[in-house]
């Protein structure tokens, strides 16, 4: 499978879900699919726009994460809201975000990415 085609059969996988996209290290999105809500509840209708912002705090996460001795943080939760993040580490420099709406299930989005990242990783 392709990177497009993991990215929609995630988003297919629940109708909360507003958009999923691979982005890289400088936050530049690899592969992006968005769903009907991402345009009313993302800023811009925009993805990639939501995940820089909140990528930028994901850095401090790291280095608290490094400070501690704890390894490398492999997933974050931002929940808000209009809408709900979660990133989670591909492989170093490639993270994989997710937007869900105000009724997203948060455990079933976690479901989603785990059962993915294999396929992700082996299509990169």
């Amino acid at each position: 499978m392709t990177l497009s085609e993991i990215l929609e059969a995630i988003l297919a996988g629940d109708g909360a879900i507003l958009g999923v996209a691979l982005m890289d290290a400088d936050g530049i999105p690899v592969a992006e699919v968005l769903g009907a809500g991402a345009r009313r509840l993302l800023p811009d209708g925009d993805l990639s726009a939501a995940a820089v912002e909140f990528g930028r705090a994901g850095g401090e996460l790291d280095k608290a994460a490094s400070a501690t001795r704890a390894g490398a943080v492999e997933e974050t939760i931002v929940v808000m809201a209009a809408y709900s993040l979660v990133f989670a580490r591909v492989r170093p420099g490639m993270t994989l975000v997710m937007a869900l709406g105000p009724d997203g299930n948060v455990g079933k989005a976690r479901y989603l990415i785990r059962g993915n990242l294999s396929g992700l990783r082996e299509a990169l």
